[in-house]
């Protein structure tokens, strides 16, 4: 059954990453103050106990996903880790990364490691929003 449904919707397209985020507000205004994406939907599904939004991104979309409590209240959330393997994380095609560094050096975004190359393959940086999700911007060479 898996195999028909799959086969029925070849080619796979990416219809959107999630992440979670202790203050859907202050994670949608980092999303389109610093990377410029566009705000879709906001939604407060009460009968669920979420807040969810998603923002547009070239090949799918972003969902920032917020916990709720009973109350429909902020949930309590605790800022992961960064891993030194960066996983999981949303990679990010750009064509050029370096206009991207100083775009991201003057908003003071902190950019986790990087810029890292591999000469004639690609260049690569990792950057954390405000609750440590990891995104990865990758120029290929």
């Amino acid at each position: 059954m898996v195999r028909e449904i799959m086969e029925e919707s070849m080619p796979f397209r990416v219809d959107h990453f999630a992440f979670r985020v202790s203050d859907l507000d202050k994670a949608i205004k980092f999303y389109q103050d610093i990377l410029s994406l566009k705000l879709l939907s906001k939604t407060v599904d009460e009968e669920r106990h979420e807040a969810f939004a998603f923002l547009e991104l070239a090949g799918g979309k972003l969902e920032l996903l917020q916990l709720l409590d009973e109350n429909n209240s902020a949930a309590g959330f605790e800022k992961q880790k960064i891993d030194q393997s960066f996983c999981p994380h949303l990679a990010i095609r750009t064509e050029n990364l370096d206009p991207l560094i100083l775009d991201l050096s003057e908003k003071k975004v902190n950019i986790v490691k990087g810029p890292m190359e591999i000469p004639g393959l690609a260049k690569w940086l990792y950057i954390a929003d405000t609750d440590n999700n990891i995104i990865e911007f990758v120029e290929w060479k």
